[in-house]
């Protein structure tokens, strides 16, 4: 297995509904936030890429809600690279309150030319800081 990488938040008051539970949509936030500081670890900040002419943009992403969060719930989010393919990135994220699974996430993002928009190549320092956190089952493609 590659390496670990764990990140942790606390549920804030308004990311819940009226139900007192996060709203679902708050879930794809919590992606994003932990995808980028996982990309952080790996690769470094996220504009040194764009600066460099490529972007990464969300293809594809699934929700399996299994139990809801609540407020100020502390979460652990541990993230992991299943798959590098020659432009695309899938990373599942889990959301767990202590050994609980709420919520199973997987986005597929895209890598594209700044310039142009259209699907490139993930780059070599790219693929090579992701690495570390790609699974031992997933293959690079």
């Amino acid at each position: 297995m590659g390496e670990r990488f764990v990140h942790e938040l606390r549920v804030r008051y308004g990311e819940c509904d009226p139900q007192g539970i996060v709203f679902n949509a708050n879930y794809l936030l919590y992606f994003d936030v932990t995808f980028t500081e996982l990309w952080r670890e790996a690769v470094g900040p996220w504009l040194e890429m764009v600066e460099r002419g490529f972007d990464a943009v969300v293809a594809h992403a699934e929700l399996d809600f299994r139990a809801p969060a609540r407020y100020d719930d502390l979460l652990s989010l541990p993230a992991r690279v299943v798959r590098l393919g020659s432009s695309a990135i899938t990373t599942e994220i889990d959301v767990m309150r202590g050994e609980e699974l709420l919520v199973a996430m997987q986005a597929r993002h895209v890598c594209v030319s700044t310039d142009t928009w259209q699907k490139t190549d993930v780059p070599p320092w790219v693929r090579e800081g992701l690495e570390r956190f790609l699974v031992d089952e997933a293959q690079p493609a």
